[in-house]
């Protein structure tokens, strides 16, 4: 009884397989199978009130409260009573179904009646049940899940026991107190009210929503952070909080007590249902969403459709089958009526009125039309839908099953998310890729940074990550996390952090229902032995510069004594203390120990400070400020690694002497002191008693510390500011503490924290500095945000001119950086007085209680407070490309797929990063549109757009001379591309501009779209899709990547360091890029041609045993009758034939892995349709009507005039159509295995021996005929042989002859390339290397070689192009 809970509580905390989530499935709630979304429609209001359960509220709470969910959740469809009716109700929404039905209801009508009412019933029985048994079996799966988790324990606060008892999470309803422990599932949603954590923090684990393992904090409401256990009955509040809605991110309430006090409520106060308690030994909230009002459940809306291109194309074509069968039918009925008219007496078999009269010939023709129907049916292949679906089942198993996929770091496959576009694979057109963790692995290294205008290039740390080569992450972090014995690293290798991470701990088993358990799980939960997130060597082990790290351990009181140097040297050092504080404390990092990760680290509440030094250090910061600044201006941003410490006075000449602030006059000692400093000499104070400048960074750290980021941004940061020994220790609500060199650790009052968001770009945090006791804000964002809050006035003009100059060089140095390709940040400051802080709080207070705009409120809020900030400094973060990137562009790019580049980094990054994988190269050449108005973007435009004319009339007139003259000089073949930002795609997105975007872009081999927001990526991919009716694929791996994968044909995640958002709302998920190489040009390929030809072979076979009974009507006078048996009829297409094309469309293989790799190209014809498409569909029309009149005429003029009765001619026209049928795919089919060979067998023997076995008991079955012994009698006649012989080879002849003649005079690229998989392995390496030479001229695969050649007339007069020779490029200037 183990395997079921554990199977369950897998399924909470990853996501679940496909045949348990189909593509659609929520990106959100990956343990929930399926969801219903119908509860919006049903809120009754905008805002809703919860109330307590407890005896002082009880009327009031069960008035309320009843007309809310409770806790149980129901995620199937169907219930015993419900299951029959609202199944087929489902299937007959498909018109194909519904087609049939009509059929069957039609065949009842007396007058029509073609077979017996029963017979033509059996292929729809069929089909229904089939996927009616699917559909149950997939349900009661998920009603299962949903029993244990209904009935999983949960402790709930009972109002009568005044105790916390054990409920169900079914029974758990609005306004219940819930108390959960460590490692226990929140069974709803509900405000956080106590806390074990004496500072009242709860720390949760949200792998369940969004894949991320790390760790994160929520808090008590305030006014609620005490020491003992709440209390249910004293609480007196009630909760306004908004309605239900399906925003993870959002939540708006506050709680209202009775003395009319609001206290604001948000994301940080609420436990989402299905996360995870962490490293709280006991939380106690109130419930304000259960069961589907839950954000969780809101989330989960159910499987998202697509439909692939291909099933489009079916659909039309199955239009032109039913027009063709309505043609066939109304001709029938003609000439019925016809023949009727020639009798002048009715003949005795013509069925009469009721009254005795003669059915006139049109009404007769009326009725034959409508029996013409039922007779002709099969024309519209009604197993089609079925095999369909079998084939995509068995086409997504063997790419999961793919080893190539295998990622060994993650432990993981490709995962196929959707089960009815992979065809859509095979014709891609457009890649649209994000670049941070999509072409880059998402490692964030720390590289350089600038503080105060000067920069610090870490030539080391550079060094190392060159040479950097990571063995086993896995295993360097348990040896990191000081696991040495013998035992325990046994134990970690047999428990990987996957495992460790999915196995339920004892504390939640013991809730779940109590006969079933799990052995094994003992003391194995004391162990701890998991990797953290973003904290791998390589992200780690920051070098220092030695520059800055003799300036920074200069930081010691004896530099500030010296009154030549004070000054100068006081105002630098502010700069640099004030950097790596920001770095270290702007972030919401959790600290942990490295044997118990999860245990948060927590520093005393008084801290213990140097006796003198600190002290003397404090009242200094406190009495010095800055008076008088030079004017002069600072030099170019210079590596100072060799340089002095003070060698950045000598330098940048802008600090001029400092000045004592009026000190008190019991200070005045403190002044003779450091006059008295700067007296003595140097080495004096070398060797003095303050700290010497290497004790500062060379002292060993007491402990190991763990940060678990939520982003690899903020770990990197972290991990640079620890590299200067400014360690960031300790993090609690209200404080943050800092091990800052000699000054040993500093603890900051933690005020505020503004979070990152994707509008603001910026993140910041408001503390009260431990030294000078001032409000400080610390703000790090992205440059384009954060140079136009900077301040631009100042009551020092010097101060001023200090900024600017700081200011132009750290843009500089920005510029640079973002060259490199690294990502940059900004790290600013503002100092607050006690007043100015007072006043934003209260108005921040009022737009936190707010429920109606609370975001523009809250946006408002902080702009007021991020404004007239001090530029501190910047940052340049490496992320290194993925492997195997390069090649995989291109690939995908030989196999004509245009790729775009959508990222929200700086221009300059991103290019880059296109340059280093290979989307640009230094032969483009280069457009770059970045425009702050709408008038010049759009005068931009039409020059780019008359450039590209330009480029194409000349070759075009270099085309036409080469033609006239017969020239053999070479054409010039000029490639462009497009740089645009993300307030120029603005306006390009707009109706007047789009059109002419999208000219430039079809023009251009790559697109980059740099400082593009979510909202902008989705807009352009919608852009392109709708416009130019192409097959888009989009490809990220964060939240910010998930509404441009949703909106695109095909959506891939990538599985890496951002969470599974991506993933969760994704197709298909992979762990690498490089995994869409062979995705795309091997899978897609194979399951587009397979599908496509298997459909036109369903179409041909069908088609062609309808045309037999067609024929048939022109000897029978139009009567609506068979030549075969009722039986032949229904089982022919759904027995005998139906099988071996299934296995066709799953193994058929026209060429192999390795060569359709070697030969991207052969993609091509996935994106034109070569294998489906109008022509090939009416070709294989006319082929089935050819094939059936040799099947039927063959027989019909060997036996003229013999007096063969119908079944017997019938039976020599269905044993050739069977042989003709079967051989026509094995002339299709591309491959064969043993497994085609046995099908095909299996369908001659089932055929058959169901023959023979029904003419062998059949004595009266259908009279007047009598077919008993009827196949027996033919098989032992040569002439039957010689008849189906001679059938098959006259039907088949035409066109195994154009398939001999096809391979041999002009074969396909895919004839071509098959011939390679049959050479042996040399011969075949030169026939790859020769593949290309006849298509040297092609412009897909030519390159202008950047020998230095001068540039053209075109080239000098357009200077927003590249030349080739330069890698920087141009903008135009309008």
């Amino acid at each position: 009884m183990a395997n079921p809970v554990r199977w369950a509580h897998q399924r909470w905390q990853h996501v679940v397989p496909f045949s348990e989530a189909p593509e659609g499935s929520s990106p959100l709630c990956p343990f929930l199978p399926s969801g219903r979304n119908r509860n919006m429609s049903r809120l009754s209001s905008k805002h809703r009130m919860v109330v307590p359960c407890s005896e002082r509220f009880r009327e009031e709470y069960e008035k309320v409260t009843k007309s809310y969910k409770n806790n149980k959740i129901r995620t199937t469809k169907y219930t015993l009573l419900n299951f029959i009716p609202r199944n087929l109700f489902e299937q007959f929404h498909r018109a194909a179904n519904l087609y049939f039905l009509f059929l069957v209801f039609l065949n009842w009508v007396p007058v029509v009646e073609v077979f017996e009412k029963e017979i033509t019933m059996i292929p729809l029985v069929v089909v229904l049940t089939i996927i009616a048994i699917k559909d149950g079996l997939e349900d009661y799966r998920k009603h299962k899940l949903d029993k244990v988790i209904n009935h999983i324990l949960t402790q709930v606060y009972c109002s009568k026991a005044k105790k916390y008892v054990e409920s169900y999470w079914k029974d758990v309803k609005v306004g219940n107190f819930i108390k959960l422990k460590c490692d226990e599932i929140i069974p709803a949603d509900m405000v956080l009210l106590h806390s074990s954590d004496p500072d009242g923090i709860c720390h949760i684990e949200t792998s369940s929503l969004d894949g991320e393992s790390n760790l994160k904090q929520r808090q008590v409401a305030k006014g609620y952070v005490m020491d003992c256990e709440l209390d249910p009955e004293m609480f007196s509040s009630k909760i306004h909080c908004e309605a239900p809605n399906s925003d993870l991110g959002r939540f708006k309430g506050f709680l209202a007590r009775l003395e009319r006090e609001k206290i604001g409520l948000s994301k940080q106060n609420l436990l989402l249902r299905g996360c995870i308690v962490r490293n709280t030994e006991a939380v106690v909230g109130i419930v304000v969403y259960a069961g589907h009002d839950t954000k969780t459940m809101l989330n989960n809306t159910g499987p998202r459709y697509k439909r692939s291109k291909l099933e489009r194309q079916l659909n039309s074509d199955i239009l032109w089958c039913v027009l063709l069968l309505f043609v066939m039918c109304l001709f029938g009925a003609l000439g019925y009526g016809i023949w009727l008219a020639g009798y002048p007496e009715p003949p005795l078999f013509i069925l009469t009125e009721p009254s005795g009269e003669r059915l006139s010939p049109a009404l007769a023709a009326f009725y034959m039309f409508w029996t013409m129907i039922i007779l002709l049916q099969v024309l519209i292949p009604i197993s089609l839908y079925v095999s369909i679906e079998l084939v995509k089942l068995a086409q997504i198993y063997i790419i999961q099953n793919d080893k190539d996929f295998y990622c060994e770091k993650s432990d993981s496959l490709i995962e196929c998310r959707a089960l009815n576009i992979c065809e859509d694979l095979g014709q891609v057109q457009y890649i649209f890729s994000d670049k941070t963790g999509t072409l880059t692995e998402n490692k964030m290294v720390f590289r350089r940074c600038s503080i105060a205008g000067v920069e610090y290039s870490h030539e080391d740390n550079a060094k190392r990550l060159e040479t950097y080569q990571e063995s086993d992450l896995h295993s360097e972090d348990i040896l990191d996390g000081g696991v040495s014995s013998k035992s325990a690293t046994c134990w970690s290798k047999s428990h990987s952090p996957k495992s460790i991470r999915s196995a339920p701990s004892n504390r939640s088993l013991n809730k779940l229902p109590t006969s079933l358990e799990i052995p094994g799980e003992g003391d194995g939960s004391a162990r701890h032995s998991r990797s953290v997130a973003f904290s791998s060597p390589m992200e780690k082990d920051v070098v220092p510069d030695p520059g800055l790290l003799k300036k920074f351990s200069s930081i010691t009181p004896h530099c500030l004594y010296l009154s030549k140097w004070a000054e100068k040297t006081t105002l630098e050092t502010s700069y640099i203390i004030d950097f790596f504080l920001a770095l270290a404390i702007c972030n919401t990092v959790v600290v942990s120990l490295p044997n118990q990760p999860r245990q948060k680290v927590r520093m005393p509440s008084i801290i213990k400070t140097p006796m003198k030094s600190l002290e003397e250090i404090k009242q200094m910061f406190q009495r010095f400020s800055v008076r008088k600044l030079s004017a002069s201006s600072l030099s170019a941003g210079k590596d100072p690694s060799s340089e002095t410490p003070n060698s950045f006075m000598n330098k940048v000449p802008l600090f001029s002497r400092l000045k004592l602030a009026s000190p008190a006059e019991g200070d005045r000692t403190l002044e003779g002191s450091l006059n008295s400093a700067s007296e003595m000499p140097l080495d004096g104070l070398e060797k003095s008693d303050f700290a010497n400048p290497k004790d500062a960074t060379n002292k060993p750290t007491t402990c190991e510390l763990y940060y678990e980021a939520e982003s690899p941004d903020e770990a990197a940061l972290v991990h640079a500011a620890r590299a200067y020994n400014c360690t960031l220790q300790s993090r609690t609500p209200d404080q943050v503490t800092v091990e800052f060199g000699f000054l040993g650790p500093l603890a900051f009052q933690l005020l505020h924290i503004l979070p990152f968001d994707s509008v603001r770009k910026r993140m910041s945090v408001v503390v009260r500095h431990p030294m000078s006791n001032e409000v400080v804000v610390y703000t790090k964002g992205a440059d384009s945000v954060i140079m136009d809050l900077l301040a631009l006035t100042s009551e020092d003009n010097r101060t001023e001119v200090l900024q600017m100059e700081i200011r132009t060089l750290t843009q500089r140095h920005l510029d640079k950086y973002a060259k490199g390709g690294l990502r940059t940040l900004c790290i600013a400051k503002r100092v607050m007085t006690d007043g100015e802080y007072a006043e934003w709080l209260n108005d921040h207070n009022l737009a936190e209680t707010s429920i109606d705009n609370r975001e523009e409120l809250l946006y408002e809020s902080a702009l007021k407070l991020e404004t007239d900030l001090t530029l501190l400094g910047a940052t340049g973060i490496e992320d290194r490309l993925q492997e195997g990137v390069p090649e995989t562009i291109e690939s995908l790019r030989k196999a004509g797929i245009k790729i775009w580049m959508l990222t929200g980094d700086k221009e300059e990054t991103a290019v880059n990063i296109a340059y280093s994988c290979q989307l640009l190269e230094d032969t483009y050449k280069i457009f770059s549109i970045t425009r702050q108005e709408r008038a010049s973007c759009e005068v931009l435009v039409d020059r780019i757009i008359e450039d590209i004319e330009r480029h194409q009339i000349s070759n075009n007139a270099l085309t036409k001379e080469e033609t006239s003259h017969n020239s053999s000089f070479e054409k010039e073949n000029v490639d462009f591309a497009l740089i645009i930002d993300g307030k120029s795609l603005d306006f390009a997105l707009q109706e007047t501009l789009e059109k002419k975007f999208l000219y430039i872009t079809q023009h251009c081999r790559a697109v980059i779209c740099c400082r593009a927001t979510p909202l902008q990526k989705s807009q352009v991919v919608k852009l392109v899709r709708n416009s130019l009716k192409v097959m888009t694929l989009a490809i990220g791996d964060g939240a910010n990547d998930v509404s441009m994968i949703q909106v695109a044909d095909v959506g891939v995640g990538i599985s890496g360091q951002e969470g599974m958002q991506a993933v969760m709302s994704s197709d298909y998920a992979v762990s690498h890029f490089k995994h869409l190489r062979k995705l795309l040009l091997v899978h897609g390929h194979w399951c587009y041609t397979r599908l496509a030809n298997m459909i036109l072979y369903f179409f041909y076979k069908n088609l062609m045993f309808v045309s037999l009974l067609f024929w048939y009507q022109f000897f029978c006078g139009f009567a609506g009758t068979s030549m075969v048996d009722v039986w032949m009829l229904i089982l022919f297409n759904l027995i005998f034939t139906s099988v071996p094309p299934v296995i066709y469309g799953v193994l058929d293989k026209d060429v192999s892995a390795d060569t359709l790799l070697a030969l991207p190209e052969l993609y091509k014809s996935g994106q034109t349709s070569e294998a489906y498409k109008k022509s090939t569909f009416w070709v294989t029309i006319l082929d089935a009507f050819y094939q059936s009149l040799a099947c039927f005429f063959i027989p019909y003029f060997t036996y003229f005039g013999s007096g063969m009765d119908i079944y017997s001619f019938g039976n020599f026209i269905i044993t050739a159509t069977l042989f003709v049928i079967l051989l026509h795919l094995l002339i299709e089919s591309k491959s064969m295995t043993w497994i085609h060979w046995t099908v095909l067998v299996l369908s001659i023997a089932a055929y058959f021996i169901f023959t023979l076995a029904v003419d062998a008991i059949c004595l009266n079955c259908m009279p007047p005929a009598n077919p008993y012994w009827m196949m027996q009698t033919h098989m032992a006649d040569p002439m039957f042989y010689l008849v189906c012989v001679m059938s098959v080879v006259v039907a088949l002849l035409p066109r195994f002859a154009f398939r001999v003649f096809q391979g041999t005079l002009f074969p396909t690229p895919q004839q071509r390339a098959k011939q390679l998989d049959v050479m042996p392995p040399g011969e075949r390496s030169s026939a790859i290397k020769r593949w290309f030479l006849p298509n040297t001229d092609n412009t897909l695969f030519h390159a202008v070689p950047a020998d230095g050649s001068k540039p053209t007339k075109e080239d000098e007069e357009a200077p927003c192009m590249q030349s080739p020779k330069d890698s920087e490029y141009r903008n135009y200037n309008v």
